[in-house]
């Protein structure tokens, strides 16, 4: 794939999510997808984006910033949003937070096969 190819697919994919299309994930995740270094699939991706959402009814993914080194991904993701309990363990309960992610993905075959990601989880816990 090409610079341009991926960052296209990236971008698919975030609205993907931000859709909430889950049956069309698989066109942007890996069947074998890795996430900080454990074998989740591409089901437990799912799972684990559906349960974001459960949590956050508001989630919305934006990027911030965005670097390509094929086969490469970084991106810098802004999240305000109003979960409803607990987030990252903290007693969010309602409150409106912004943070941010650090992400990292690389794509195989024109999907995403492996995923590293950093949550900015100081910001949260100093806004509560």
């Amino acid at each position: 794939m090409t610079r341009d190819d991926i960052v296209a697919a990236y971008r698919g994919y975030i609205a993907c999510l931000n859709a909430q299309d889950w049956p069309n994930l698989h066109r942007f995740v890996a069947e074998d997808v890795t996430y900080n270094g454990a074998v989740i699939g591409l089901a437990g991706y799912r799972d684990m984006l559906v349960e974001d959402f459960a949590a956050i009814p508001d989630l919305s993914f934006h990027i911030e910033r965005l670097a390509c080194d094929p086969p490469l991904v970084a991106a810098g993701l802004a999240f305000d949003c109003t979960p409803q309990a607990l987030l990252f363990d903290m007693p969010v309960n309602g409150r409106q937070v912004h943070f941010t992610e650090n992400v990292f993905y690389e794509f195989e075959e024109g999907r995403i096969a492996r995923v590293w990601s950093v949550i900015d989880k100081a910001a949260i816990d100093a806004q509560l």
